[in-house]
């Protein structure tokens, strides 16, 4: 049976009408799998640049941290270091102050004199030499002679030895200092210095410890006594 152009025509529409669909269809699909794809690869480039963000800000955080551990430690540093000056300030200002009163020493010449003895034999027992001699400040000079006369019986009854004792009259100590004397042995070689000055600075430094405990209080920190 022959189809008329109707009918072929009919076919012809429906066929196209089949094809325009699966090819909708399969443009959907294509679509669909495009979409899904871009998406996830959208996810995977996010989560990729949120962890290298959240990488770099945690080594950011770490280095601020390192760098605030850093600031802390030398502004510690800094203020410990301000306090030991302050401290050590203070104690220089009580040395000074005690250098101005025993500057005052020799204004009393019996207080003085006393002292003068005690010095030069001192300075005798410890050369414990037949021949020394004696510097002192021009201003002591009539004092220190009168000492060592006093002295000398005192000295040669304690070691059983002669002393000759020589007053340097070329070479004084300044007349800064607060007092007392240098005895040097016969070649000049061995000094012993008894000076005000020099005594106070030795007993700062031997009683320094007990000066910065008696200032400050004991150091929590300190494991050894000497």
């Amino acid at each position: 049976m022959a189809l008329s152009d109707a009918d072929v025509q009919k076919q012809i529409k429906h066929m196209m009408a089949f094809i325009e669909q699966e090819a909708n269809e399969k443009a959907e699909e294509i679509d669909a799998k495009a979409e899904e794809e871009f998406n996830i690869e959208k996810g995977r480039l996010v989560q990729t640049q949120r962890l290298k963000i959240m990488e770099y800000y945690e080594k950011k955080e770490k280095q601020i941290e390192q760098q605030k551990k850093i600031q802390m430690s030398n502004l510690m540093n800094q203020a410990r270091l301000k306090v030991l000056k302050a401290r050590d300030d203070m104690i220089c200002d009580l040395l000074n102050e005690a250098r101005l009163r025993l500057s005052k020493v020799a204004t009393d010449p019996v207080r003085y004199s006393g002292l003068m003895d005690g010095l030069l034999l001192q300075g005798l027992y410890q050369l414990l030499e037949c021949k020394v001699t004696i510097r002192c400040r021009k201003q002591d000079m009539q004092m220190v002679q009168a000492s060592i006369q006093k002295n000398i019986p005192i000295y040669k009854d304690a070691v059983k030895n002669t002393l000759e004792v020589r007053i340097d009259q070329d070479h004084h100590l300044s007349p800064d200092i607060s007092g007392g004397i240098e005895i040097y042995n016969g070649d000049g070689k061995i000094k012993v210095s008894n000076t005000l000055d020099s005594r106070l600075d030795l007993m700062a430094q031997q009683m320094q410890p007990e000066i910065r405990v008696a200032l400050f209080g004991a150091n929590q920190n300190r494991k050894f006594l000497d």
